[in-house]
């Protein structure tokens, strides 16, 4: 008895992690509301990202120049966006709880 006990808590145990892992990559409120708060923490990041990724595309001259520049409308674009999502999570603006940015995430890269 107490073997089919357990054998229940561990496929009852096995389905649920299936079933959240299988969630994780759906559009929803949760996910909205997680993509609004990484963009407000993380939206700094893109001040030096584009100094770099300007500078090994460019010279290191057009990263100081071209690439702050580019980073510091950014840091402004990501942010915002972030607080945009966080305060309208609750409602399906874009359709579908669609991202408002291209990459969702500034660690992601841009699709081509």
């Amino acid at each position: 008895m107490k073997n089919l006990l357990m054998g229940i808590i561990i496929c009852v145990a096995i389905l649920m992690v299936l079933n959240i892992a299988n969630a994780c990559y759906a559009q929803d409120m949760g996910k909205k509301i997680y993509r609004g708060l990484a963009n407000i923490i993380t939206g700094w990041i893109e001040l030096p990202k584009n100094i770099y990724d300007t500078s090994v595309e460019d010279n290191p001259l057009s990263g100081l120049t071209i690439g702050l520049a580019k980073g510091v409308g950014m840091t402004i674009v990501r942010t915002g966006a972030g607080v945009y999502e966080t305060v309208t999570f609750p409602f399906p603006i874009p359709e579908g709880y669609a991202p408002v940015l291209e990459p969702e995430f500034v660690f992601n890269k841009a699709a081509k």
